[in-house]
């Protein structure tokens, strides 16, 4: 398990209660992609599987996994479930980015 990478507790409130509604377990992975507005993206869903050079963050039994690679983008960052007016979604409080887009999905370095 590592600090370099939070998962909140309401954001694994919420993928426990995902993974619990497909039957699968409560592993959310968080990749970086190129692309969006920003110049990277994040994606989400349930991992399948753990990689072995996967970091691993736990949270009331939920378990956030990154690649390397994407961790290098987001490392120090806090993954958080926010609902609002506009809707509801995960949320990547990044240190690293120098600037986002105003949906919170896409970000540059």
């Amino acid at each position: 398990m590592t600090e370099e990478i939070t998962l909140m507790p309401n954001a694994a409130k919420r993928v426990a209660a995902i993974a619990k509604k497909q039957g699968q377990d409560a592993v959310l992975r968080l990749s970086v992609e190129g692309g969006g507005c920003s110049g990277f993206q994040y994606r989400f869903g349930l991992a399948d599987h753990i990689e072995d050079d996967d970091v691993i963050a736990l949270e009331n039994g939920v378990k956030l996994v990154v690649d390397p690679m994407s961790l290098d983008l987001v490392r120090g960052s806090a993954v958080d479930f926010v609902e609002s007016l506009g809707g509801s979604a995960f949320q990547v409080k990044n240190p690293n980015a120098a600037n986002g887009c105003g949906c919170g999905s896409s970000f540059s370095i």
